[in-house]
Formats: C-alpha cells, sequence, structure tokens
C-alpha cells in the first residue's frame, strides 16, 4: 500500500451535510472549516492516513449524485489535503458513487477511492445496486488515474444479500480481486459494529497477496485483536464522542485508540 506505517490506522471525516441534501445548514464555509479542523487534530494526533466521507447526506442516491456533491467533496478534499499535506487520503461518496469518488479523487490528488458494490449486486438502503467493477476500472483508465488505489468493500455492511447468499465471503473475496480490486474491505453489518475475526482470517488467508483492512468496529479494547490479522483499519465512530459517529472527534478517544494500536 502507499502508506509509510506498516498497518496504518486510518481515520474517517465524516464531511458534514453538503448543498442540496435535506440537513445542508445552508453554511458552506463551516463545512470547510469543519473539514479542515479535523484533519488538523486526527494528523498531530498520529493516525495513518485519512478517508472523507459523506456520511451525513442521507437519505443517500443509488450511484449517481449532482455535480453539487462532485464540487463540494473536491473542495473539502483540497482543504484537507492543505491541512494534512503529508497524510494518505482518501474518499467515499454515498451511496456507491464509485465514479464520482474517481474523480474528486484525481481532481484533489487523493491516494485512493474506498468503493461498494464492486462485485455482486445486492440490495442495498438505497436500493438495487449493480456490481461496477467492469465500468469502474475502465473508467480509471479512460481519465489516468490507475494510480489511484481502489479499495471495496465485499458483503459490505447496511445491505442485504440474499441473492448471493450461496457465494461465502471468501469466493467474493475471490471474486474482486480476480477483478482486479487493489484491496478487501470487511465489515461488521453496520456502522461501528465488530467484523468477525474468524472471516477476516479466511480471507486474509484466501487473497494473502492484497491487502486486507477492517472497516468497523475497531477500538482501543480489540485492536490486539485485530492488528495481527489485517493489513490495516479504517476507524469512524469510535474516534468520535460517546462513539457516536455523528459526534464531533474526541481528542481523548483518538489518544487511546493511536496508542493502542501502535503498541500491539
Amino acid at each position: 500500500m502507499m502508506f509509510t506505517s506498516h498497518k496504518p490506522l486510518l481515520a474517517m471525516i465524516h464531511v458534514p451535510a453538503l448543498p442540496g441534501t435535506p440537513a445542508y445548514a445552508g453554511k458552506w464555509e463551516q463545512v470547510l472549516e469543519k473539514v479542515s479542523t479535523e484533519a488538523e487534530l486526527l494528523r498531530q494526533s498520529g493516525v495513518d492516513g485519512l478517508l472523507l466521507e459523506n456520511m451525513h447526506d442521507t437519505p443517500y442516491l443509488n450511484r449517481e449524485v449532482g455535480p453539487e456533491i462532485v464540487s463540494a467533496m473536491t473542495a473539502a478534499a483540497l482543504r484537507v489535503k492543505s491541512a494534512a499535506p503529508n497524510l494518505p487520503c482518501g474518499i467515499q461518496i454515498l451511496a456507491g458513487a464509485n465514479k464520482a469518488a474517481l474523480a474528486v479523487a484525481l481532481a484533489a490528488d487523493l491516494q485512493f477511492v474506498r468503493t461498494e458494490g464492486f462485485v455482486f449486486g445486492h440490495l442495498a438502503d438505497e436500493g438495487w445496486m449493480n456490481s461496477d467493477a467492469a465500468e469502474l476500472l475502465r473508467y480509471r483508465r479512460l481519465i489516468h488515474a490507475e494510480h489511484i488505489h481502489v479499495f471495496t468493500d465485499i458483503k459490505k455492511k447496511h445491505s442485504a444479500h440474499a441473492m448471493s447468499a450461496d457465494v461465502s465471503l471468501v469466493e467474493t473475496a475471490h471474486a474482486a480481486h480476480f477483478f482486479r480490486s487493489d484491496g478487501l474491505i470487511i465489515t461488521g453489518n453496520a456502522t461501528g459494529t465488530q467484523a468477525d475475526a474468524q472471516d477476516v482470517e479466511s480471507v486474509q488467508a484466501a487473497c494473502p497477496d492484497l491487502p486486507i483492512l477492517v472497516g468497523s468496529g475497531i477500538t482501543a479494547e480489540n485492536a490486539s485483536i485485530y492488528k495481527p490479522l489485517v493489513d490495516g483499519v479504517i476507524v469512524g465512530s469510535y474516534l468520535k464522542q460517546e462513539g457516536h459517529w455523528a459526534n464531533d472527534l474526541s481528542q481523548e478517544r483518538i489518544s487511546r485508540l493511536v496508542t493502542a494500536w501502535n503498541n500491539c
């Protein structure tokens, strides 16, 4: 991977609600100030990388977002890069707006995107989501963005996988690997819930030459369980006050997790 740490701790920045979404407060400069302040705090606290996500934009659109979201996320990403210029940074645009995320990553000089629906269609909160690996990687080549890594959620959280119930997590991992994913992300069933450690071990054994990350449920208390099993983690909820994703960052919780992770 592109990180200086052997097993990076990547911190989420949940960008405040963007223009055009129901929760947007109409104060654009405050959105930019918020992401800049969080990036600076996380950088000073010793995390290994950042990941932006428009999680406050509920209810999410399915795959296609408007130009207002793409431009706003680009501006937010540039502000984050300015506040933390030496940290690798990625982006996810909900829900499943993977091409838009790639375009933003290219414009803002980000290093990776987090994508959903890469292989095997599934029923998401937003409705049915077809797989998009072929279209996405062709688009990446079209815009000359092959240097941007595509990390892919498999059997992702907040989704029903009944249509692919006969396809195991390991088989899904093999499919994503075959379809040229740059790294696999394993989560629990919802934001902030732990991934099954045995699932992580199974995927790591099945795809030993592909980075495996856990994308939910990492805490200071379970860091020692997951660090030997993974190539990196993505953490959001735990870093917030009271461990809730929508709250402000907690300096105490960030420090606790960074210390625990580095000492594993």
